[in-house]
């Protein structure tokens, strides 16, 4: 992620953005929100440094005072073009300069400061030697569903994403399986997601045969086999938001094993997209999908959580997992993927992107869930 965001949002959006990140840190009792590059930086801003760098840039919300974006000076005329620079104020600071007092003079001395979690350490360590009386907390810990309720154009940007997985995944079945690499598919699978809009491409996973039983196989040059189950997950940023897809395709004809395992998968994330409704707990999405599976007595092989939350990033809370209460809000969107994995022999992971409707769900992958024959 570099430069600023291809969103086609306003400067008055990000100062809506930034206005509800302090509300939302001072009803926490928080004195503000110290914000590094990285996606909440993007999503409060639309800028994003165009390179990584060890110079302090920093984004401070606080009750009171007018945002304050602290950037390097050589750092600054990008940081000026940025979609949200006019809703905030720019200072800059040079090389040989201390920007960890430059920083301090615009906190609260004694206050508790909600911390992006990608904030580097040497810049955490800064501020608190620069100011001892101050406490911090990550912003994930404190402010979790800051990014998770979608507005209208974001959901239709995540709906144009999942658009874009859809037609890759309808391209790829189509490709020769058998008798190729792993990573030659996950090749096609990067290029496909390519053609149809995406700018970044964050995984491809091609997983194969036993391979399958690995959640997140790391793609290799296994041959694919005729008889083969392929676990196909995948997905990046389109105009700034994420796609997630995962489907399970089979190299000519299944046994029956193999297609009760993938009908099992099917109706558990049918039950778990059928329990997304708002005021219901996160966790009883996962219940949902999860005892489906453990009913067929498959509850040992499904061994991760039934869903994350997707934005600016692939993976965000909220998170379709046992002991998250959270309740479902309308515009809150998540993956809801669950599986069966067989160790040493095959997988099966079947998952959507779901929105939080006004009475339920919408899902935003329409691609067929029954199984694929691939060649």
């Amino acid at each position: 992620m570099t430069g600023s965001t291809a969103a086609p949002f306003t400067a008055d959006d990000y100062r809506a953005r930034m206005e509800r990140a302090v509300r939302a840190a001072a009803e926490t009792g928080l004195a503000g929100l110290l914000v590094a590059p990285g996606p909440d930086l993007v999503w409060l801003t639309g800028y994003a440094p165009t390179a990584t760098t060890e110079r302090l840039t920093l984004l401070v919300l606080a009750p009171g005072q007018d945002p304050v974006l602290v950037v390097p000076t050589l750092e600054a005329p990008d940081a000026a073009k940025a979609p949200g620079a006019s809703a905030l104020t720019l200072r800059d600071w040079t090389d040989g300069k201390d920007p960890y007092a430059a920083t301090a003079a615009l906190l609260d001395a004694s206050g508790s400061f909600g911390v992006s979690d990608n904030a580097w350490a040497m810049h955490l360590l800064g501020l608190q030697k620069a100011l001892p009386g101050t406490s911090y907390a990550s912003l994930t810990e404190a402010l979790p569903m800051l990014r998770a309720v979608k507005d209208a154009a974001e959901l239709k940007l995540l709906a144009a994403a999942g658009a874009a997985a859809d037609a890759t995944f309808e391209d790829i079945r189509n490709v020769a399986f058998g008798g190729r690499r792993e990573s030659e598919i996950a090749a096609d699978l990067d290029r496909l997601l390519r053609e149809h809009g995406h700018a970044q491409v964050d995984f491809t996973i091609v997983a194969s045969g036993p391979n399958g039983a690995n959640p997140h196989h790391d793609v290799g040059d296994r041959v694919v086999e005729r008889g083969d189950m392929v676990v196909l997950d995948f997905g990046g940023l389109k105009d700034g938001y994420g796609s997630d897809t995962s489907r399970t395709v089979h190299v000519g004809e299944p046994t029956d094993e193999e297609r009760r395992v993938h009908d099992l998968v099917r109706t558990a994330q049918e039950a778990g997209f059928r329990a997304v409704r708002p005021g219901v707990a996160c966790q009883e999405v996962d219940r949902a999908a999860r005892a489906v599976i453990a009913d067929a007595g498959y509850g040992e092989y499904f061994i991760h959580r039934t869903g994350h939350g997707i934005g600016v990033t692939t993976h965000e809370p909220p998170y379709m997992i046992e002991g998250e209460e959270q309740p479902l809000v309308p515009g809150m969107c998540f993956s809801v993927e669950p599986g069966i994995y067989l160790p040493g022999r095959f997988g099966v992971r079947i998952e959507d992107i779901v929105t939080v409707t006004e009475d339920g769900g919408r899902r935003l992958n329409d691609t067929t869930r029954e199984m694929v024959i691939v060649d």
